[in-house]
């Protein structure tokens, strides 16, 4: 094993960025969301085709865990494995945990010799002079993305679960930890604070290996950012939502990709 580095974000960003790799999920999965007192939970990240089954290790460079009084989270043994990546979290306290991947980089195209090619960093401007000169159709793009996961000891709380106010954010509505097999729960999305309007939200539940169809479905949300989810099942289940615009931090990029990425786990009634 080996510490966590960021040069696995970077592979991991320009592989899910390049048109064969679509199908590429980015993950976490907490070993366990409700618990009825303080103790550790383990958690896995992983970039996989299969939802749920390591496949690639993700970097825990900028990972972020906020406990209920909004301060950071203790976390323990942060390993990068050749599958996956794997963490504890202290859950100390009652309430909820809020605990995230937060990612944020640029990628620089462009044209040299008649080959294409690509650069990525979190510094435009640096990112910028190592384009060779002479290069052709330079463009630059920027990417803000959001993975996520929720746990609970006691009664949930929201303390937090607010908004960061940058980015493709969920604000529960229902909240994350209190969702059951047969009712709706409702979520609002976010961009940079305001409501993410016709956004399709894309839901997965896990076990895709052990079957033939996907059984995904969408939902858009409304004029106010919300959408109602009704489960149709308890289990695991994948939330991904993704949105363009050209509310860019540095002048050069055309656009600015934003991604949210979301694990629940819904318990019988």
């Amino acid at each position: 094993m080996k510490p966590v580095s960021l040069a696995a974000a970077a592979v991991s960003a320009l592989l899910l960025l390049s048109p064969a790799a679509q199908a590429h999920k980015r993950w976490l999965l907490p070993t366990h969301t409700v618990v009825s007192e303080a103790q550790w939970i383990s958690v896995d990240a992983s970039v996989s085709n299969d939802i749920f089954y390591p496949d690639r290790a993700y970097s825990l460079e900028r990972l972020q865990v906020t406990g209920p009084d909004g301060k950071a989270a203790e976390t323990d043994h942060l390993l990068e494995m050749h599958r996956r990546s794997v963490f504890d979290v202290n859950l100390a306290a009652t309430g909820s945990y809020r605990i995230a991947l937060p990612g944020h980089f640029f990628l620089a195209f462009f044209e040299q010799d008649g080959e294409r090619k690509r650069l990525f960093g979190e510094d435009a401007e640096a990112l910028l002079k190592k384009v060779p000169k002479g290069a052709d159709k330079v463009r630059l793009l920027e990417s803000v993305s959001r993975i996520e996961t929720f746990a609970s000891v006691g009664a949930p709380d929201t303390a937090a679960l607010k908004p960061t106010g940058k980015g493709l954010e969920l604000v529960p509505v229902t909240h994350p930890n209190d969702l059951y097999s047969g009712e709706t729960a409702r979520f609002r999305f976010v961009v940079d604070g305001k409501p993410a309007a016709g956004l399709e939200v894309h839901l997965l539940p896990a076990g895709t290996r052990y079957r033939d169809a996907q059984q995904d479905w969408t939902v858009t949300s409304d004029d106010n950012g919300e959408v109602a989810i009704e489960w149709p099942h308890a289990g695991r289940f994948f939330l991904e939502a993704e949105a363009s615009d050209q509310n860019v931090s540095h002048k050069q990029a055309e656009r600015r990709r934003l991604e949210y990425l979301g694990t629940f786990e819904v318990l019988p009634l």
